[in-house]
């Protein structure tokens, strides 16, 4: 049968078991991922595979192609980038999937270690000379649908009613796009299809869930993507409002949140899956995120790790991603730890405490405990360190709250010898709930200044031996949200004091996540020089004022463009009264 006979012969099934679908589905009332993808075949039809580059370069083949998909009867030209040792031969297969508006690109790592590696466009950017080739009945594939006079599928179409057909949004396509290219990589003379692994960074991550269910794929890394956006995230309903919020979902949330968002595969996924995340990432909920894998099928190897007060980054979180990989696509035989236990207790004294008890303690390097107070927006929150002491085989950390009628948040991360770190279950309580819970802890207008507490920021140290920290970014500067820390919140009527030390002029900008901002002059001196900032001086792009520090939660300093922020030492931010 030839490719164009297939196509036709895949198309008139698929109008048939669509339709089927639409009964089915209209039935039941609710659709499921088994049901939405049942119909797909990510084999059928024709690759027509046209290579643009082909190479061979210090031992490393790559070439980049066109491929055809299928999706809703259409053809899709779809972009992608192989690369592989040279004279490789039955070598485990490796999809790398970029995030929002990003592009194919090959980890190099992973070929050089012995991997074959495939990344894939599915974001149809045309700005790039190669690109995923959307016609018009599925131009909402492109990720900058408005600039091309499209809209973006999810819960509502473009004419602003309900979605009704999960097979019409654009995650639906994106992830079929996905599937097609995985049958593009087993055809590849090098790969070994029994040992197929992927990882996907962002929305990349996000689409990993629906590859997970594939029972071609043996393991996934999520770095960020776990769902919980649409309605959740989208309508501002986090777990832990008080009170809650009784907001109805749309049946067109109800037909996205059960049959294509992440979450709603997690008792079909058959790959081992591990998830990497930024505790205030914007990607789904912290919290949320971790209760995804509380209905995964039993034997189904999981884990997770989330870095403290990471947004988009988790460098801290050591080499799961490459040891997870490794373990359960290729087979070594590496260590990983059983997940540990814990809980929020009260001490003898009434302090709340977390008691933590990881498996394989005697492989412990460290352990880091931290908690945050009452906020439940989780991208606003902020995590303290804390210290903990070890007994017996367990560690025992103090929770000093300031009320104990608000929620409590806590959790750990244990790093291992051989660099893996793993998160504990996200804990949270109302302490007054556990029994004769004391408030010990103090409002504080002496801000913590250690550079853990800002983002790509290092310690460093002034004239006079005054610590501070130096940030590391030349572009993007630093952040923190320590000041929506209960404990260090802004009294009202305060201004802003910090110390900086420079021995040359920068300008620099200072922002807020209430969308605040201020130019501010940092002057060279061989002393440390001190700088007081009045919420009034601050403004919004409509040029209203900041009316009390008491309303910011994260600081922001940014390089202005010529300067750099990173030859800057900041320290001792404090609140000041007049």
């Amino acid at each position: 049968m030839t490719g164009l006979m297939i196509t036709r012969t895949f198309s008139s099934l698929f109008c048939i078991t669509i339709s089927l679908f639409h009964s089915d589905f209209l039935h039941a009332g609710i659709p499921t991922p088994p049901m939405v993808w049942e119909d797909f075949d990510p084999d059928a039809g024709d690759f027509k595979e046209e290579i643009i580059y082909e190479k061979t370069v210090k031992g490393i083949y790559e070439k980049h192609a066109y491929i055809s998909a299928y999706v809703n009867e259409v053809e899709v030209r779809v972009f992608c980038k192989y690369a592989v040792k040279e004279g490789s031969k039955n070598v485990p297969g490796l999809m790398n999937t970029h995030g929002w508006m990003g592009g194919p690109s090959i980890d190099k790592q992973y070929v050089n270690d012995g991997w074959a590696v495939i990344s894939h466009d599915y974001s149809g950017l045309t700005k790039r000379p190669h690109h995923t080739k959307y016609p018009p009945e599925l131009g909402h594939g492109h990720m900058d649908a408005k600039e091309k006079g499209y809209t973006l599928i999810y819960d509502k179409m473009p004419d602003g009613s309900q979605t009704t057909d999960p097979k019409a949004t654009s995650h639906y396509l994106w992830n079929a796009i996905q599937r097609r290219v995985l049958s593009y990589l087993l055809t590849q003379k090098e790969v070994d299809p029994s040992r197929i692994g992927a990882k996907g960074y962002s929305y990349g991550g996000t689409i990993m869930w629906n590859l997970a269910m594939d029972k071609r794929v043996k393991a996934v890394v999520a770095y960020f993507g776990i769902g919980w956006i649409n309605y959740y995230r989208d309508r501002a309903i986090w777990k832990f409002d008080q009170p809650q919020k009784e907001i109805p979902q749309t049946p067109g949330q109800k037909l996205f949140l059960t049959g294509l968002a992440p979450q709603a595969h997690a008792p079909y996924i058959q790959a081992a899956s591990l998830w990497l995340n930024g505790s205030n990432d914007h990607h789904g909920g912290h919290e949320r995120g971790c209760d995804t894998f509380k209905d995964f099928k039993p034997g189904v190897p999981w884990d997770f790790a989330v870095q403290a007060r990471g947004h988009h980054n988790t460098e801290k979180l050591g080499d799961n991603c490459k040891v997870w990989l490794e373990k359960h696509v290729r087979g070594d035989s590496h260590f990983w730890p059983a997940r540990p236990t814990s809980e929020i207790k009260l001490g003898q004294d009434g302090v709340p405490e977390l008691h933590l008890s990881p498996a394989s303690s005697e492989k412990i390097k460290e352990v880091q405990v931290y908690q945050c107070l009452k906020t439940a927006n989780n991208i606003a929150r902020f995590w303290r360190d804390v210290e903990s002491r070890p007994e017996g085989n367990q560690w025992i950390a103090k929770l000093p709250v300031l009320n104990t009628k608000d929620y409590l948040f806590s959790y750990a991360n244990i790093r291992y010898e051989n660099n893996i770190v793993i998160s504990s279950d996200f804990e949270a309580v109302i302490p007054s709930d556990l029994g004769q819970a004391v408030a010990t802890d103090q409002p504080s207008e002496e801000l913590p200044g250690g550079a853990s507490l800002w983002k790509d920021a290092a310690p460093a140290e002034g004239v006079g031996g005054i610590e501070g920290f130096r940030p590391l970014n030349k572009h993007h500067g630093t952040s923190s949200s320590q000041f929506g820390d209960p404990k260090w919140k802004a009294p009202k009527g305060a201004n802003l004091e910090f110390m900086f030390y420079c021995t040359q002029p920068q300008s620099l900008t200072l922002s807020t996540n209430t969308r605040h901002a201020s130019d501010i002059e940092i002057t060279a001196s061989n002393d440390w020089q001190s700088m007081i900032l009045s919420p009034g001086l601050l403004t919004n792009v409509h040029g209203s004022k900041l009316k009390d520090w008491s309303e910011v939660g994260t600081i922001s300093l940014k390089p202005k463009s010529g300067a750099d922020i990173t030859k800057v030492v900041f320290a001792n931010f404090k609140w000041k009264k007049d």
